[in-house]
C-alpha cells in the first residue's frame, strides 16, 4: 500500500538511549504524537529525563514554535514498555538500538509482529546494510535507513538509504518525513556501507591517524588545521563546490603529486588500534587522543551543543526571513 508524508500521524521510537530519546524528541517537537518504546521502566525514566533537559535547551534557545511551553512538547511523547502496546497503530516506527546486525534484525521480527501491515519501518544504523537487516522482515519493501547524527536533536543531517527492495514510495516519503521535522535529508540513490557520511569522515580520519603516527604534527594540531580552514568552508561550500570555485585545474595538479604520498591503507589504523587496546576509548574512558576528565571535558561538550543551538536558530530565522 502506497503512504506518503500526509498519512503519517504516529511515530514509534525504539531505542531509548543517546540517539533514541533525541530522535524520539524530533518528531514530539514537530507536532508528531510519539511513542518511546524502551525494555524497561528504568531506561525510560532515564530517557524521559534526557528529553526534559534537551528540550528545555530548545525553549532556552528560542526554538520551541510560538507560545509552547517544555510541558506541551512533553505531552506529545509517550514512554512504553514492549514492542505489542509501543508499536500497534504506528504509523513510522524508527529504531535506534545498539550498532549489531544480530540485535537489530532480532528487534525487527519482534517489532513486525505487531506493527501495522502499512507501517515504514526505520533504522537509525549508522551504516550496516539495511538488505541485510531487513532479511528478517516478511515485508522488506517496508524498510529503510533513516541515519541521524550525533547529536540527534542538535545535527540537521540525515541520510535516507533504501535496501535492495525498498519500495520508491517509502524511500520519498522516509524523505519527506525528515523534512518535515525541520531535518535536511540526503537521499542515496543505492546503499553503501557507511553510507556518505561516514565514509567522509573515516577518509578523512584514516589521514589524519597516518599524519600523527608519521610524526608530522600531533592530534591537536592536526585538529586545528581542519577547524580553522577546511572545516569552516565546507559549512558554507561543499568539498567538491570548493574545488569548482578553487580552479580544477589546480586540484589536478594538486592530485598528481599528493595521492600517492598519502595512506592508502585498507585496514584499520595501528593508532588507533593501540588507543582501543589501552582502554583509551574517548570521552566514555576519560581519555583518547585527549583527556576528558573533569571541568575541561564538559565544557568542550558543553561550548559544542551552544554552538549548535545557535547554528539551529540562525537556520531556522533564516529560513523564516527574519
Amino acid at each position: 500500500m502506497s503512504r506518503n508524508v500526509d498519512d503519517i500521524r504516529t511515530i514509534a521510537n525504539v531505542g531509548t538511549g543517546t540517539m533514541g530519546h533525541a530522535i524520539a524528541l524530533q518528531f514530539a517537537l514537530a507536532g508528531y504524537d510519539t511513542r518511546l518504546v524502551g525494555r524497561s521502566e528504568a531506561s525510560l525514566q532515564r530517557a524521559m529525563g534526557n528529553v526534559r533537559r534537551d528540550t528545555t535547551a530548545f525553549a532556552d534557545a528560542g526554538l520551541l514554535h510560538d507560545g509552547e511551553t517544555v510541558d506541551d512538547v512533553l505531552e506529545r511523547l509517550t514512554p512504553v514498555v514492549g514492542y505489542e502496546e509501543g508499536v500497534a497503530g504506528a504509523d513510522f516506527v524508527i529504531e535506534s538500538v545498539a550498532e549489531n546486525l544480530d540485535v537489530k534484525r532480532s528487534v525487527w521480527a519482534e517489532v513486525e509482529r505487531f506493527a501495522p501491515k502499512d507501517a515504514i519501518f526505520a533504522t537509525n544504523t549508522s551504516g550496516l546494510s539495511p538488505t541485510a537487516i531487513a532479511s528478517a522482515l516478511e515485508r522488506p519493501e517496508r524498510f529503510v535507513v533513516a541515519h541521524f547524527w550525533n547529536p540527534a536533536q542538535l545535527m540537521p543531517l540525515v541520510e535516507v538509504v533504501p535496501g535492495e527492495r525498498t519500495a520508491p514510495d517509502v524511500l520519498d516519503t522516509t524523505f519527506d518525513l525528515m523534512a518535515r521535522i525541520g531535518k535536511k535529508p540526503a537521499k542515496l540513490n543505492r546503499e553503501s556501507l557507511g553510507f556518505i557520511g561516514n565514509r567522509l569522515q573515516m577518509a578523512v580520519l584514516r589521514e589524519e591517524f597516518h599524519i600523527i603516527q608519521e610524526g608530522i604534527a600531533d592530534a591537536a594540531t592536526v585538529d586545528d588545521v581542519m577547524r580553522y580552514s577546511l572545516g569552516r568552508r565546507w559549512n558554507l561550500v561543499g568539498p567538491v563546490a570548493s574545488i569548482d570555485l578553487g580552479g580544477l585545474d589546480v586540484f589536478y595538479n594538486i592530485s598528481t603529486y599528493l595521492f600517492d604520498d598519502m595512506d592508502n591503507g585498507t585496514g584499520p589504523s595501528p593508532l588507533l588500534a593501540e588507543k582501543v587496546k589501552a582502554g583509551d576509548l574517548g570521552a566514555k574512558t576519560g581519555r583518547g587522543f585527549f583527556s576528558w576528565q573533569g571541568e575541561d571535558g564538559r565544557r568542550v561538550i558543553e561550548e559544542r551543543d551552544r554552538a549548535l543551538l545557535r547554528a539551529l536558530k540562525e537556520d531556522a530565522e533564516a529560513e523564516s526571513g527574519e
